[in-house]
């Protein structure tokens, strides 16, 4: 884009003009007054890797609450004026030219600039870069059909228990896997709302029983409502186990984040979440059910990346579902830290946490189903060239429960490639 290419060109002469208000400079040496330094920088630069990245709207949504608590920084009132003149509103564009001119008597290299711009004038009509990302791997898992821990298993309630030996098939199964995914994210329109897409694909070299597919769609839109700020999505999901339909999801999600929220520090993020989903399963009797979940969300940037978020969940099934409705929690923290210029590493822990409120089969299994599914994850990603990505990745899954027969303990490690163009 034309404005973006010539702010590029000034980035010199902009990077000194943001320093200190233009109002300031005009000022004898003597009669300047004390300029209190940039609260939020943060904020700002986030709004000029927008500004860099092809996303105008996010970066004027950016730009307007940095000049809230900063309406003196002259360099933020030009990069707006920009990220307008690059969505296509020559009037807004110009109107903000014209204040920056009046406001801050701009120095000469910023008035030519400025001038440029208006000669070269602004997009008739806006347009959003698509963003894409493939990946391809090859792992290793040593129980891909989430096999048993024990090769017994009891029904039956006191003398009427008898024990059973699970056959084989019920046991861990290892194998070698391919792995494939594309992802697919393209801006809607000027508020920011996008269009999401993901395909993954899993193939087992042996057991091809457990050889997955997956497709996610969804429409993601930015909101307000007085001092609250948030997304809204909608999204289906479909997942296929031996090419045949075993489940589809259809999701309502809601983010927000709270006026509270603004009195953190800028390097920190606190959102709230509630979501609610309508599962089904195709291929089996009495498992569709609907699931609620409120939780919250924190993320912090530092010298490390950390993520942290909670949530309740309840879950509320047909009349006939094994194990009746059920209750629990979900948590997660991640870290992400660069190790060197061209090496990250990432470490991930979550916990799932279901209790039923029902026995699961009367007669057969006499127990109130509890479920509790923890997950390790770590990871080094190495930037091998621009816009390619190796990764290797070891996870770790222990599903304890008080059913022995779900019980299960996994163990997989994989190398893959990506390649992106953002």
């Amino acid at each position: 884009m034309r404005c973006l290419t010539l702010a590029r060109l000034a980035l010199a002469a902009l990077l000194c003009w943001q320093a200190v208000p233009l109002a300031a400079q005009t000022l004898a040496a003597d009669d300047a007054p004390a300029y209190a330094p940039v609260q939020n920088e943060e904020l700002y630069r986030q709004a000029l890797r927008a500004l860099d990245g092809g996303q105008p709207e996010l970066a004027n949504t950016l730009l307007l609450r940095f000049l809230e608590n900063e309406p003196q920084h002259a360099g933020a009132w030009l990069d707006l004026a920009f990220s307008q003149c690059m969505l296509g509103h020559a009037d807004e564009a110009e109107r903000l030219f014209r204040e920056i001119e009046t406001r801050f008597n701009p120095p000469p290299g910023i008035q030519e600039l400025i001038l440029k711009q208006r000669n070269s004038g602004c997009n008739n009509k806006p347009s959003w870069r698509k963003l894409w990302a493939v990946s391809l791997g090859r792992g290793y898992d040593n129980n891909v059909n989430q096999g048993a821990s024990s090769n017994l298993f009891s029904t039956g309630t006191g003398s009427d228990t008898t024990q059973w030996e699970l056959s084989p098939d019920f046991l861990p199964k290892a194998d070698r896997q391919t792995t494939a995914s594309v992802d697919y994210m393209q801006q809607m329109d000027e508020s920011g709302s996008l269009l999401l897409a993901q395909l993954r694909l899993r193939e087992n070299d042996h057991v091809h029983e457990q050889d997955t597919a997956s497709l996610l769609l969804g429409y993601e839109r930015p909101w307000e409502w007085g001092d609250w700020r948030g997304y809204g999505t909608a999204a289906l999901s479909l997942l296929q186990l031996q090419h045949q339909l075993y489940q589809r999801q259809e999701q309502l999600q809601l983010r927000a984040t709270p006026p509270l929220a603004r009195r953190l520090p800028a390097s920190m993020q606190w959102s709230l979440l509630a979501s609610l989903s309508h599962v089904s399963y195709p291929t089996r009797v009495h498992f569709d059910s609907n699931i609620l979940e409120l939780g919250s969300s924190v993320y912090w940037q530092g010298a490390q990346q950390v993520s942290a978020s909670l949530s309740a969940m309840t879950d509320r099934g047909q009349a006939d579902r094994l194990g009746g409705d059920r209750n629990g929690w979900y948590g997660t923290v991640q870290m992400s830290q660069q190790l060197r210029a061209n090496l990250r590493g990432d470490l991930a822990y979550s916990r799932q946490v279901w209790r039923n409120t029902a026995i699961y089969a009367p007669d057969q299994i006499e127990i109130v189903r509890h479920q509790d599914t923890q997950q390790l994850r770590a990871a080094l990603q190495l930037t091998v060239a621009p816009h390619h990505i190796l990764q290797l990745e070891w996870r770790a899954i222990r599903n304890r429960e008080n059913i022995s027969l779900f019980q299960y303990n996994s163990r997989s490690i994989q190398l893959s490639w990506r390649w992106d163009n953002f």
